[in-house]
Order: structure tokens, then sequence, then C-alpha cells
């Protein structure tokens, strides 16, 4: 490893100059937030086509780490269809937070608040409080041959309802905002899920005119109902191949010279000899080890602890496996 001038903390000195983050942990990068990069086989491409053509959400499935989230990104770059709309589930989502959001406590507190908010019409209050949620603005603001992409992250933490909540939503193609059905105007504006743009609502209901490209990840935690199974079109993402794997580190890291090309060889060796044994080490895992080599760390040299005990070399930890998940049971 190289002298201890590289290292950015050391327990006793302030902060200098702070090196550029890796590629696909750059937050202003446009290849992290578009897709670019994302390394798509034959059959995701034959499956993706299957679901556009026939409007039905795409689940998606497999190990943590192969790129499940990346491909609606790829979807919605290579479609030219704009930001993706995204809902990242966790066991208190139902399905209202995808549709539209109500806070209808803050509509209160301003009644309290605002003579003029609360002289204002009925109808103008409660829409200022209304917010369309990602499913919500992909089903109002898809056009005709201008589907949004809509991107429904780990649907598998959900509550168990959900997923047939959500068929019942795909299914019809509308849904009703009650607290818009019950007044009595034709069109109110209500902000989108981004919050940057309005959708127009006709008596609280909301209609999708063009079914949104809609892509659901699951890493597989429980098992999903056979309903929703069924009205969906499944691609399973297999763990990348060695071939796969290098093609995947060139396009992201490009500093690339034959010394970390052979640690590169090492890295993907091991973790392969690794699946044999039902053992899961994720792309991003690779990335992250190949990334600390060529920025000069020795990744094979053991770490000591005070009383000079041998610890865990830097490569084991980074490429500490997690459970393997075979979706083939």
């Amino acid at each position: 490893m190289r002298g201890k001038d590289w290292r950015i903390f050391r327990g006793n000195k302030s902060l200098n100059d702070l090196p550029k983050p890796p590629p696909w942990r750059d937050f202003n990068s446009q290849e992290r937030k578009t897709g670019q990069l994302f390394e798509i086989t034959e059959t995701e491409i034959e499956l993706v086509n299957a679901a556009i053509y026939l409007r039905r959400p795409l689940l998606v499935t497999g190990p943590p780490g192969t790129g499940k989230s990346s491909l609606a990104y790829a979807i919605a770059k290579d479609l030219s269809l704009g930001e993706v709309l995204v809902w990242a589930i966790n066991s208190r989502s139902t399905l209202r937070d995808g549709l539209y959001l109500y806070d209808a406590i803050e509509r209160l507190q301003s009644m309290q608040m605002s003579a003029i908010a609360a002289k204002s019409p009925q109808s103008d209050m409660i829409s200022s409080f209304l917010r369309l949620g990602a499913v919500g603005t992909a089903f109002a603001m898809g056009k005709k041959n201008r589907p949004k992409v809509l991107l429904i992250d780990e649907i598998d933490k959900s509550d168990i309802d959900l997923p047939n909540d959500l068929l019942h939503i795909f299914e019809d193609g509308q849904f009703e905002i009650p607290e818009l059905a019950r007044l009595d105007s034709d069109f109110l504006q209500i902000k989108s899920h981004q919050g940057g743009e309005f959708v127009e609502v006709k008596r609280g209901r909301v209609v999708c005119d063009e079914f949104p490209i809609t892509i659901i990840t699951s890493n597989g935690e429980r098992e999903l109902p056979a309903p929703f199974m069924r009205r969906c079109i499944h691609l399973e993402m297999k763990p990348p191949t060695p071939e796969r794997l290098m093609r995947i580190v060139a396009a992201h890291l490009t500093q690339l010279d034959a010394s970390t090309l052979n640690t590169v060889r090492k890295l993907i060796k091991q973790i392969i000899d690794r699946r044999e044994n039902d053992e899961y080490v994720s792309t991003d895992q690779l990335l992250n080890a190949t990334f600390l080599a060529i920025k000069g760390f020795d990744l094979e040299s053991r770490l000591q602890d005070e009383i000079g005990s041998v610890q865990y070399s830097l490569e084991e930890l980074i490429l500490k496996t997690i459970s393997f998940i075979n979706f083939d049971d």
C-alpha cells in the first residue's frame, strides 16, 4: 500500500482535497442518472419489448447488484422518455402512497393561520395540499406514443396486500381521488410526483391515456401472489458471466493498466468460485474493489489490530459475500 500521505482520514488531520468519487457514486453524473453504462443482454431486450407491446408490467427478479433498477433508466434513455418516476417500496408502503399524497394536517393548519386561505374556494384549498405519487403521475402524464417510465423498486419489501392492490390499478387503468371526487369542480390542477409540473384531473378521476413502461423489481425476500405474477412479464436477471463482469468494469473504469487488469481477473475468478458454494458477491462490490486497486490500495495485505493479531484483508472485507438467492427453486 502507498505511504500514509494518500489517506483522507488519519484520525487527527483535517480534510484537505477530497478525491473524485467512483463514477457510479457521482450523484451529478449523467451516466449514473441515465443508465448509460448499463450492459443489457438479448434476453432482457426481448422481454422489455414484450412488456411494451403487451402494456404489462415487467417484473425483474434476481440477486442484489445485478442491475434490476438500472434497466428502467436504460429504457428511458434509449427511448428518450425523460425522467424515470421512482417509487421505492418499504414495509409501510400502501397503494395510496403510490397514487397520491394528501396532507390534511397541513391544510387544517393553513386554514387556521390564514384568513385568505379560509375564504378560498374549497376545491382550490384541497388541490393545494394534494400531490400525485409516482404511479399516479405515470398514469396521468403518459401521452399517446410517449409513455412515462415507472420504477417500482423492491416490491418484495411491501405489505402482503400491495401487489394485488397494484394489480387492480394496472388492470383498470384508472383510479379515483375521493377527496376531489366529492367536489363539484370539473377540472383541478394537481402537482405531479416531481412537483415541477401540474396535472389536470377531471372530477377526481385519473385515467390512463398511455400505459407506463413499468419495471417492478424484487430481490426475492418473499413470494409474490400468483395472480400478480400471472399478469406480469417475468425477467430473471442471472448473475453476470465472467466476460460480462469484465465488460462492466471496463465501461465504468477506463484507467485499467496491465496490473489492474490482472487484479480484476483474479477478483472475478474468486467471485465465480464463490457462486459454486452458493455465495454471492455483487457487481457493485467488484467495482468497489477494482476502484480501490486503481487508487493504490493493497487489497491482499492483512490488517492488524493494536495487539498485532492478524485480521481480514481489505479484499475479504470489500468482497464479503451475501446470501445467494436461487430463483429457480
